[in-house]
């Protein structure tokens, strides 16, 4: 059967400024190559799955407002080959939206209006039945109410999907909640901050021992992700350093969106988690090459000639 991937998540207009340093408070800074790009993290996970998949049916499940902004992201999502059935408008709020400074070295500060996202509520999630069907996997970010995260993340379980949770925006989470989720991916910021650290750079030496305490908080795996040192994986049995591929960063917008999209196509399609990961790995390694959200993710074509290059 052909596989099934289900996005639950944020969509955004992104507003993109190149900028020569981040501001700090109370200082203005000169900007300039502005770009209007559609994102969100669980629209750019959709996106992604939609363009790395091989033959997966990709469906995104989101709200958005009436207006300009939720045309041009479902028509983004739409010629992704991404099914948008379940993205459903509403009145009450605008679409969301997202500014984003980029600055020389690739990093960035972001700041999120969520508008629409936020009325996705949990009394919603059973509407969702039929979207769930058939999936093998179900991918879900935190830039929607999380009672709404919970219940989708319940409903995937009990269809039969495996559930990947990226846990951002940076924040705790229940043990409930985590209960729920089959694999958890969060980067160093985040990693902290659902233990409860202070935000600090992860070596590779301490790697196992975050993924262990992680997994002491009830998700069922771990891949934790570590930037240019690629990412860690622990199930409590299996423990993988999958190393990270040598790229000039310019943007790094969106690279843990495609890693998590990359990471469920790759399992869908019943990839060894050792060979997920290193794809998963080369498909955020293209997209930090390139400005914007959406615009900077990869095709299936690039990351397989990606990767058959440095292997």
């Amino acid at each position: 059967m052909t596989p099934v991937i289900v996005v639950v998540g944020s969509l955004n207009m992104d507003f993109v400024v190149a900028v020569e340093h981040l501001p700090a408070p109370g200082e203005t800074v000169l900007g300039s190559n502005f770009q209007m790009i559609p994102g969100g993290k669980g629209a750019n996970q959709a996106c992604a799955a939609g363009r790395l998949a091989s033959s997966a049916i990709v469906r995104m499940a989101g709200r958005v407002g009436y207006d300009i902004f939720a045309d041009h992201l479902k028509a983004s999502l739409a010629a992704a080959g991404v099914d948008v059935a379940a993205v459903a408008a509403t009145r009450s709020q605008p679409t969301g939206v997202a500014f984003i400074w980029v600055d020389r070295r690739g990093q960035n500060s972001i700041v999120v209006a969520s508008g629409a996202n936020y009325s996705l509520a949990a009394a919603d999630v059973e509407g969702l039945a039929a979207t769930f069907e058939g999936a093998r996997f179900a991918l879900f970010q935190l830039e929607t109410p999380l009672p709404a995260v919970h219940a989708a993340l319940a409903l995937a379980q009990r269809k039969g999907a495996r559930t990947i949770l990226d846990p951002a925006p940076a924040q705790p989470l229940s043990p409930e909640l985590l209960r729920a989720v089959d694999i958890l991916t969060p980067n160093e910021i985040e990693a902290c901050a659902l233990l409860g650290r202070t935000p600090t750079r992860i070596g590779l030496d301490e790697a196992e021992d975050i993924a262990k305490a992680l997994l002491a908080l009830g998700s069922k795996s771990v891949v934790l992700k570590l930037g240019d040192q690629g990412c860690f994986y622990s199930d409590g049995t299996e423990r993988i350093h999958s190393v990270g591929f040598e790229v000039e960063s310019v943007d790094t917008t969106a690279a843990g969106d495609t890693f998590n999209a990359a990471l469920a196509v790759a399992l869908s399609e019943d990839m060894p988690m050792e060979r997920a990961l290193r794809f998963a790995n080369a498909a955020a390694a293209i997209s930090v090459t390139r400005i914007g959200a959406q615009a900077s993710i990869p095709s299936r074509k690039e990351v397989n000639e990606f990767i058959s290059t440095r292997f």
